[in-house]
């Protein structure tokens, strides 16, 4: 998931940060923090993709990729 891809997605649909918190029944500071990177639970994930209509598995996508990447900059160095 590109690290904007929930703000974008959030205020194409004219949501708040409390509005998408409140309909995944989680605080908006831990939102806040997803939105910024936190992977969440599966389950916030899932609540948190159909209110805003994605697949949920997007949220683990790219952190799987990151840390593939990550552990080949370490291997080479």
């Amino acid at each position: 998931m590109k690290d904007d891809f929930l703000k974008t997605k959030r205020d194409k649909l004219q949501l708040s940060q409390q509005d998408v918190a409140s309909e995944a029944r989680i605080d908006r500071s831990y939102y806040t923090k997803i939105e910024n990177g936190l992977r969440p639970s599966v389950d916030v994930a899932q609540r948190i993709a159909n209110y805003l209509n994605f697949d949920w598995t997007l949220f683990f996508e790219q952190s799987s990729a990151i840390n593939t990447q990550n552990n080949k900059e370490k291997e080479v160095i």
